[in-house]
């Protein structure tokens, strides 16, 4: 069950990952020098927003529908 699980969504997985990845570094190397900015203010914050817009960008890659479906049915 894991097994299938994972093969099936590991490009959402791997855009998560490399998300949250890129969500740190760029608190680490840009952040909020006054910490008041919202996001960027907490490395827990922007790693959780990198990885929420990583797995969104992979997802919007991923054909629509199975066994010939549309994605507007």
């Amino acid at each position: 069950m894991i097994k299938r699980f994972l093969q099936r969504r590991w490009p959402l997985l791997v855009g998560l990952l490399l998300g949250g990845i890129a969500g740190y570094l760029y608190n680490v190397y840009v952040g909020c020098a006054s910490g008041t900015c919202m996001i960027t203010s907490s490395p827990y914050l922007s790693t959780l927003w990198g990885a929420a817009l990583g797995g969104l960008l992979v997802d919007g890659f991923r054909p629509c529908g199975g066994r010939g479906g549309s994605c507007h049915e």
